[in-house]
């Protein structure tokens, strides 16, 4: 399954989020929900407890001059990644 976060993760339920995933999903962070990769975070210690591949939209990181602060556990993507992704995912959920 595919998750894609686009809100802010002090404005989402990211343990709710995270109990809907499984072993093999993967997890895209997009708009504000780049906000849950920052190195030190808390949502970034729930992200990497979770049995699932982390992802996040590099123009996303960049266009709010996160790219220093964003955690290397987390995969920066392009849109053509993000679009690979939801080709290999029928089930989708969105956060």
């Amino acid at each position: 399954m595919l998750l894609t976060l686009s809100h802010s993760p002090f404005h989402t339920d990211v343990p709710a989020l995270l109990r809907l995933a499984g072993e093999g999903d993967d997890l895209l962070l997009m708009q504000d929900g780049v906000l849950a990769g920052l190195t030190g975070s808390a949502a970034l210690d729930l992200l990497l407890a979770a049995p699932i591949s982390l992802f996040a939209l590099k123009e996303d990181v960049e266009a709010r001059g996160l790219t220093g602060q964003i955690s290397d556990k987390i995969a920066l993507v392009d849109y053509t990644i993000f679009v690979t992704l939801t080709v290999k995912h029928v089930q989708q959920i969105a956060g």
